[in-house]
């Protein structure tokens, strides 16, 4: 970016804490600046995914005390002891998935929406489940209202797919599993992917990309150090 546009973006920004531009206008400045700084800034270069994210309002999928922090690059408490990802974590495992306009994609943890929101502008249909019913309702709704209506949303247990949509051509887990869930694995398309942390609860994990290829051989590579909120439910358990 040129240094004009990052003096204006800096100018928009220092507007929008002053509260001297309409919201709309502050969201969109806030915006940009995530954009340029956070996930330009740290290498995120695919043109369809920064346009997705610069397209769903980050701000209406976190609790109202917690907008004013919306845009910046960290997670944030959504309720329920749950978090939204940062906005560079949802930017590169978006990335990794390389998701295209007629893909189908399933997603493990809800959570806010937001990252279902992101993939929504991405592919064709996107199937996703959350096994906290009260996030899970509430992101539904959040959704409809938006206009998300390719996305679908299940209250239940992630870790078994969603056998009745697979396969899927990529699936895109928002939560830490402490191993691959192979249910997940079995309803990945050939030439599918996968984005999903692997690693102990309440420690570090590997962001691991899962690919399988046209005869069903299954590799799986490590892209970076991350750190998410535990996957539950009964095929996890100890």
């Amino acid at each position: 970016m040129k240094r004009i546009g990052i003096v204006m973006v800096w100018g928009l920004m220092a507007a929008a804490c002053r509260a001297e531009v309409p919201d709309e206008a502050r969201w969109a400045a806030m915006k940009e600046r995530m954009i340029q700084i956070d996930l330009m800034g740290r290498g995120i270069r695919n043109p369809a995914v920064l346009e997705a994210m610069r397209s769903v309002p980050r701000h209406e999928f976190v609790p109202e005390e917690q907008r004013p922090w919306a845009y910046g690059d960290h997670p944030l408490p959504i309720g329920e002891g749950q978090t939204i990802s940062q906005p560079y974590i949802v930017a590169a495992m978006t990335e990794l998935l390389d998701p295209q306009p007629d893909h189908v994609v399933f997603e493990v943890g809800t959570g806010s929406g937001y990252q279902a929101a992101i993939l929504a502008g991405l592919v064709r249909e996107v199937y996703t489940v959350e096994i906290v019913p009260g996030l899970g309702e509430r992101s539904a709704e959040l959704l409809a209202r938006l206009g998300y209506t390719n996305v679908v949303v299940r209250v239940g247990d992630g870790y078994a797919g969603w056998p009745e949509h697979a396969p899927f051509d990529g699936i895109i887990v928002t939560c830490g599993a402490e191993r691959i869930p192979q249910p997940l694995v079995e309803q990945l398309k050939p030439g599918g992917r996968m984005v999903i942390p692997v690693g102990p609860y309440h420690q570090v994990q590997d962001l691991m990309v899962v690919e399988k290829d046209e005869n069903g051989e299954v590799t799986t590579r490590s892209v970076m150090a991350v750190r998410f909120v535990p996957m539950t439910g009964e095929a996890m358990a100890p």
